[in-house]
């Protein structure tokens, strides 16, 4: 019987003008509680691109591989690409696509809540990227803004398809994936299932049209609570310009229950596309009425 590979808990850095491999480092994007991201230059094809380095190393490589292989194959405008997965001087490191712009999480931060039709318009990007990883049979486990990036001309990726594998290779299945406040009450048992990222996109709608989060992280004495429904309440309780549909749209997709909830990414990208359509329709109709 193999030993298990013994994980290294110092975290790698890089600095910049560092070379790793081909790749440039020119300077830091970031750093979560997955590991550090960094600009770097593709020196081969003088190209811009992120390379995601995992505070955990030491993880069997060959098991990792298996997910970046996995998302290498997922082709979707709303989804930040992966390019290949490398070691070099026994780090292991994700190339990811570099993506301008600034997080969700940055924008809500400083705008409070957003337009209805630009929440709208960014639900939509988001279930489409979703619901392409879905039909892939790729779970996320882990949306929320900060995982979200925006484009100058309002374009949207996700990002950190697959790092919740990585987090659960190396944590050998004992800690739940996911953040508290963005994850659905069955994530809080050990559960991950494909309406469980339907329920972080509703929170996510909830703090794009609001401003705030729908509740605080609950804490394990809150968990029946939370299955009641008690803790959540109405986004248009806090944002009247909220439609009945668009409130409702919410509210299902955070239903505690997972049979009560959107079962399927595209049940919530219609559900959000036809409210974006009828918002723009009102608009255009006032600016004709004006």
């Amino acid at each position: 019987m193999n030993p298990e590979p013994a994980l290294l808990y110092s975290r790698p850095m890089f600095f910049r003008g560092q070379i790793i491999g081909k790749y440039k480092i020119l300077a830091t994007i970031g750093s979560g509680g997955f590991g550090t991201v960094y600009l770097a230059e593709d020196t081969w094809i003088d190209k811009k691109v992120a390379l995601k380095v995992p505070h955990k190393q030491g993880v069997d490589f060959g098991e990792l591989l298996r997910e970046p292989r996995l998302l290498a194959t997922l082709n979707h405008p709303n989804i930040v690409a992966i390019h290949t997965a490398e070691k070099q001087e026994n780090v292991f490191f994700i190339v990811m696509e570099f993506v301008p712009g600034e997080t969700l999480e940055a924008i809500i931060a400083r705008d409070g809540a957003l337009d209805v039709t630009i929440a709208l318009d960014y639900t939509c990007q988001i279930c489409n990227a979703v619901d392409y990883a879905h039909r892939h049979g790729v779970l996320h486990r882990d949306l929320r803004p900060s995982n979200m990036l925006v484009t100058e001309r309002g374009q949207l990726k996700v990002a950190d398809f697959g790092t919740s594998r990585f987090l659960e290779i190396a944590a050998h299945g004992t800690t739940v994936i996911g953040s508290p406040p963005y994850m659905a009450p069955e994530q809080f048992r050990g559960k991950a299932v494909f309406a469980s990222d339907l329920y972080s996109v509703g929170v996510t709608m909830y703090q794009m049209l609001t401003g705030v989060m729908p509740y605080d992280s609950p804490a394990p004495a809150d968990f029946d609570r939370l299955m009641r429904g008690e803790l959540l309440s109405p986004p248009r309780r806090k944002n009247p310009k909220i439609s009945k549909a668009i409130n409702d749209v919410v509210l299902k997709a955070m239903a505690p229950e997972i049979r009560s909830r959107y079962q399927h990414a595209s049940e919530l990208v219609d559900r959000a596309c036809s409210g974006f359509r009828q918002c723009q329709q009102k608009r255009g109709w006032g600016a004709v009425m004006r």
